[in-house]
Protein backbone atom coordinates (compact mmCIF):
# COMPACT_ATOMS: atom_id res chain seq x y z
CA UNK A 1 0.00 0.00 0.00
CA UNK A 2 1.33 3.31 -0.70
CA UNK A 3 1.81 5.88 2.20
CA UNK A 4 -1.19 7.54 3.24
CA UNK A 5 -0.04 10.78 3.41
CA UNK A 6 0.47 10.45 -0.36
CA UNK A 7 -1.59 13.72 -1.22
CA UNK A 8 -1.48 15.27 -4.79
CA UNK A 9 -3.94 18.09 -5.07
CA UNK A 10 -5.90 16.56 -8.11
CA UNK A 11 -6.41 12.98 -8.61
CA UNK A 12 -7.99 12.71 -12.59
CA UNK A 13 -9.73 9.00 -12.45
CA UNK A 14 -9.69 8.14 -16.25
CA UNK A 15 -6.73 8.36 -18.82
CA UNK A 16 -8.77 9.20 -21.52
CA UNK A 17 -9.41 12.40 -24.12
CA UNK A 18 -11.53 14.19 -20.97
CA UNK A 19 -9.06 12.99 -18.48
CA UNK A 20 -5.85 13.78 -20.01
CA UNK A 21 -7.37 17.24 -21.17
CA UNK A 22 -8.14 17.81 -17.92
CA UNK A 23 -5.00 17.19 -16.45
CA UNK A 24 -2.69 18.90 -18.77
CA UNK A 25 -4.49 22.30 -17.78
CA UNK A 26 -4.31 21.51 -13.71
CA UNK A 27 -0.65 20.52 -14.01
CA UNK A 28 0.09 23.67 -16.39
CA UNK A 29 -1.40 25.58 -14.01
CA UNK A 30 0.97 24.50 -11.29
CA UNK A 31 -1.17 21.51 -9.19
CA UNK A 32 0.10 18.42 -8.53
CA UNK A 33 -1.72 16.48 -10.91
CA UNK A 34 -2.12 12.84 -10.63
CA UNK A 35 -3.92 10.37 -13.21
CA UNK A 36 -5.01 7.03 -12.81
CA UNK A 37 -6.17 5.11 -16.01
CA UNK A 38 -7.54 1.49 -15.99
CA UNK A 39 -5.75 1.22 -19.26
CA UNK A 40 -9.39 0.79 -21.10
CA UNK A 41 -10.43 4.51 -22.42
CA UNK A 42 -13.14 3.59 -25.08
CA UNK A 43 -11.61 5.67 -27.15
CA UNK A 44 -9.29 2.59 -27.82
CA UNK A 45 -11.84 0.62 -29.52
CA UNK A 46 -11.52 3.40 -32.98
CA UNK A 47 -10.36 2.12 -35.79
CA UNK A 48 -9.60 5.54 -37.35
CA UNK A 49 -10.66 8.51 -35.58
CA UNK A 50 -11.93 11.42 -37.51
CA UNK A 51 -13.19 15.29 -37.04
CA UNK A 52 -10.78 15.77 -34.36
CA UNK A 53 -9.04 19.11 -35.55
CA UNK A 54 -5.49 19.16 -36.40
CA UNK A 55 -5.70 15.65 -37.97
CA UNK A 56 -7.62 16.48 -41.31
CA UNK A 57 -6.57 12.89 -42.50
CA UNK A 58 -7.49 11.04 -39.28
CA UNK A 59 -5.38 9.93 -36.59
CA UNK A 60 -4.82 6.07 -35.17
CA UNK A 61 -7.20 6.76 -31.89
CA UNK A 62 -4.70 5.05 -29.50
CA UNK A 63 -1.51 7.09 -30.94
CA UNK A 64 -3.77 10.54 -30.44
CA UNK A 65 -3.99 8.74 -26.39
CA UNK A 66 -0.31 8.31 -25.96
CA UNK A 67 0.50 11.57 -27.61
CA UNK A 68 -2.33 13.71 -24.79
CA UNK A 69 -0.68 11.22 -22.20
CA UNK A 70 2.84 12.54 -23.44
CA UNK A 71 1.56 16.01 -23.28
CA UNK A 72 -0.19 15.82 -19.94
CA UNK A 73 2.98 14.60 -18.68
CA UNK A 74 4.71 17.30 -19.99
CA UNK A 75 2.90 19.52 -18.28
CA UNK A 76 3.63 18.11 -15.23
CA UNK A 77 1.37 14.99 -14.61
CA UNK A 78 1.54 12.36 -12.98
CA UNK A 79 0.14 8.84 -14.75
CA UNK A 80 -0.32 5.47 -13.05
CA UNK A 81 -2.18 2.65 -14.05
CA UNK A 82 -4.72 1.98 -11.29
CA UNK A 83 -8.22 1.14 -11.44
CA UNK A 84 -10.32 3.05 -8.68
CA UNK A 85 -12.71 1.13 -6.79
CA UNK A 86 -13.90 4.24 -4.88
CA UNK A 87 -14.04 8.01 -3.95
CA UNK A 88 -14.77 9.19 -0.51
CA UNK A 89 -15.42 12.30 1.34
CA UNK A 90 -12.87 13.29 4.06
CA UNK A 91 -13.10 16.74 5.90
CA UNK A 92 -10.10 18.19 4.17
CA UNK A 93 -10.82 16.81 0.44
CA UNK A 94 -11.00 13.42 -0.19
CA UNK A 95 -9.88 9.53 0.17
CA UNK A 96 -8.91 7.53 -3.68
CA UNK A 97 -8.75 3.89 -3.12
CA UNK A 98 -7.58 1.95 -5.69
CA UNK A 99 -8.19 -2.32 -6.36
CA UNK A 100 -4.47 -2.67 -5.77
CA UNK A 101 -4.97 -1.51 -1.92
CA UNK A 102 -3.57 2.01 -2.79
CA UNK A 103 -4.64 5.03 -0.88
CA UNK A 104 -4.15 8.69 -2.05
CA UNK A 105 -5.82 12.20 -0.63
CA UNK A 106 -6.44 14.78 -2.93
CA UNK A 107 -7.85 18.25 -2.61
CA UNK A 108 -10.06 17.70 -5.91
CA UNK A 109 -11.09 15.03 -8.02
CA UNK A 110 -12.18 15.44 -11.99
CA UNK A 111 -14.05 12.06 -12.52
CA UNK A 112 -13.82 11.13 -16.36
CA UNK A 113 -14.65 7.54 -17.00
CA UNK A 114 -17.23 7.36 -19.52
CA UNK A 115 -20.82 5.67 -17.20
CA UNK A 116 -18.75 4.16 -14.81
CA UNK A 117 -20.18 5.66 -11.06
CA UNK A 118 -19.76 3.19 -8.52
CA UNK A 119 -16.53 4.09 -7.22
CA UNK A 120 -18.35 7.55 -6.35
CA UNK A 121 -20.91 6.06 -4.22
CA UNK A 122 -18.87 7.47 -1.12
CA UNK A 123 -19.05 10.89 -2.50
CA UNK A 124 -22.49 10.85 -2.41
CA UNK A 125 -22.90 12.58 -5.56
CA UNK A 126 -25.91 12.76 -7.51
CA UNK A 127 -26.64 9.99 -10.40
CA UNK A 128 -28.70 10.38 -13.66
CA UNK A 129 -29.90 7.78 -15.75
CA UNK A 130 -30.53 8.38 -19.28
CA UNK A 131 -30.31 5.08 -20.85
CA UNK A 132 -26.31 5.53 -19.82
CA UNK A 133 -25.51 6.30 -15.88
CA UNK A 134 -24.08 9.77 -15.23
CA UNK A 135 -23.07 12.34 -13.28
CA UNK A 136 -25.17 15.42 -12.94
CA UNK A 137 -22.85 18.79 -13.14
CA UNK A 138 -23.81 22.43 -13.99
CA UNK A 139 -23.10 23.85 -17.15
CA UNK A 140 -18.70 23.97 -15.78
CA UNK A 141 -18.52 19.95 -14.87
CA UNK A 142 -19.07 20.64 -11.00
CA UNK A 143 -20.89 17.84 -9.01
CA UNK A 144 -23.31 19.22 -6.01
CA UNK A 145 -19.94 17.86 -4.21
CA UNK A 146 -17.60 21.01 -3.51
CA UNK A 147 -13.83 19.59 -4.99
CA UNK A 148 -15.45 16.84 -7.30
CA UNK A 149 -15.95 17.29 -10.70
CA UNK A 150 -17.09 15.34 -13.57
CA UNK A 151 -15.47 15.25 -17.59
CA UNK A 152 -16.73 14.40 -20.86
CA UNK A 153 -18.78 11.50 -21.39
CA UNK A 154 -19.43 10.53 -17.47
CA UNK A 155 -20.78 14.45 -17.51
CA UNK A 156 -23.72 13.79 -20.04
CA UNK A 157 -21.49 15.48 -22.72
CA UNK A 158 -21.64 14.00 -26.83
CA UNK A 159 -19.73 11.15 -28.16
CA UNK A 160 -17.29 12.76 -29.91
CA UNK A 161 -13.76 13.08 -29.10
CA UNK A 162 -13.26 16.34 -29.39
CA UNK A 163 -16.31 17.39 -27.21
CA UNK A 164 -15.39 15.40 -24.35
CA UNK A 165 -11.32 16.49 -25.02
CA UNK A 166 -12.77 20.34 -24.77
CA UNK A 167 -15.05 19.77 -21.36
CA UNK A 168 -12.05 18.42 -20.04
CA UNK A 169 -10.31 21.29 -20.43
CA UNK A 170 -12.92 23.65 -19.41
CA UNK A 171 -13.64 21.89 -16.37
CA UNK A 172 -9.67 22.00 -14.98
CA UNK A 173 -10.28 26.19 -15.57
CA UNK A 174 -13.55 25.77 -13.60
CA UNK A 175 -11.73 23.83 -11.01
CA UNK A 176 -8.53 26.52 -11.27
CA UNK A 177 -10.81 29.10 -10.79
CA UNK A 178 -12.64 27.44 -8.12
CA UNK A 179 -9.06 27.32 -6.01
CA UNK A 180 -8.70 31.36 -6.61
CA UNK A 181 -5.79 30.71 -8.84
CA UNK A 182 -4.99 33.57 -11.06
CA UNK A 183 -7.13 33.31 -14.64
CA UNK A 184 -5.68 30.93 -16.72
CA UNK A 185 -4.01 31.62 -20.36
CA UNK A 186 -1.76 29.28 -21.86
CA UNK A 187 -0.02 31.61 -24.88
CA UNK A 188 3.48 31.61 -26.28
CA UNK A 189 3.27 35.15 -27.39
CA UNK A 190 6.45 36.60 -29.16
CA UNK A 191 8.79 38.60 -27.55
CA UNK A 192 7.18 42.00 -26.51
CA UNK A 193 3.82 41.06 -27.42
CA UNK A 194 2.85 42.17 -23.75
CA UNK A 195 6.03 44.01 -22.05
CA UNK A 196 6.38 46.54 -25.02
CA UNK A 197 2.82 47.59 -24.22
CA UNK A 198 3.61 48.32 -20.64
CA UNK A 199 1.24 45.55 -20.05
CA UNK A 200 1.85 42.56 -17.23
CA UNK A 201 2.37 39.03 -18.92
CA UNK A 202 -1.31 37.50 -17.90
CA UNK A 203 -0.70 34.08 -15.60
CA UNK A 204 0.48 30.98 -18.01
CA UNK A 205 1.86 33.34 -20.74
CA UNK A 206 4.93 33.10 -21.88
CA UNK A 207 7.04 35.34 -23.68
CA UNK A 208 9.47 34.00 -26.17
CA UNK A 209 12.19 35.55 -29.16
CA UNK A 210 12.22 34.23 -32.35
CA UNK A 211 15.57 32.24 -31.70
CA UNK A 212 13.48 29.96 -29.16
CA UNK A 213 10.30 30.46 -31.52
CA UNK A 214 12.20 28.37 -34.02
CA UNK A 215 13.90 26.19 -31.64
CA UNK A 216 10.49 25.00 -30.33
CA UNK A 217 9.02 24.67 -33.68
CA UNK A 218 12.00 22.43 -34.95
CA UNK A 219 11.46 20.36 -31.66
CA UNK A 220 7.67 19.95 -32.80
CA UNK A 221 8.50 18.46 -36.45
CA UNK A 222 11.09 16.26 -35.02
CA UNK A 223 8.41 15.04 -32.47
CA UNK A 224 5.50 14.49 -34.73
CA UNK A 225 7.88 12.96 -37.18
CA UNK A 226 8.65 10.36 -34.45
CA UNK A 227 5.06 9.75 -33.71
CA UNK A 228 4.17 9.22 -37.08
CA UNK A 229 7.17 7.43 -38.54
CA UNK A 230 5.93 3.66 -38.23
CA UNK A 231 2.35 2.44 -37.70
CA UNK A 232 1.23 2.42 -33.93
CA UNK A 233 2.26 -1.05 -32.06
CA UNK A 234 -1.33 -1.26 -30.25
CA UNK A 235 -3.58 -3.43 -31.54
CA UNK A 236 -6.72 -3.31 -32.25
CA UNK A 237 -9.66 -3.26 -29.72
CA UNK A 238 -13.24 -3.96 -30.13
CA UNK A 239 -16.18 -4.22 -27.46
CA UNK A 240 -15.57 -6.92 -24.69
CA UNK A 241 -18.56 -8.59 -25.69
CA UNK A 242 -17.16 -9.42 -29.12
CA UNK A 243 -13.99 -11.01 -27.99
Amino acid sequence: MTDDTERPDVVVVGGGVAGLSAATYTARAGLDTLVLDSGAPILRRNAHLENYPGFPAGVNARLLLEMMGDGAERAGAERREAKVTAVESTPDGFAVDTAAGDRYRAQYVIAATKNEVGYLDGATVDIVERGKTFVETDERGRTGVPGLYAAGRLAGKPHQAVVSAGHGAEVAVTLLEDDERPFYHDWVTPDGYFTDRDRPLPPGCEEIDDAERQRREARSREAMLEYFAEPHPDPQETHPSLE
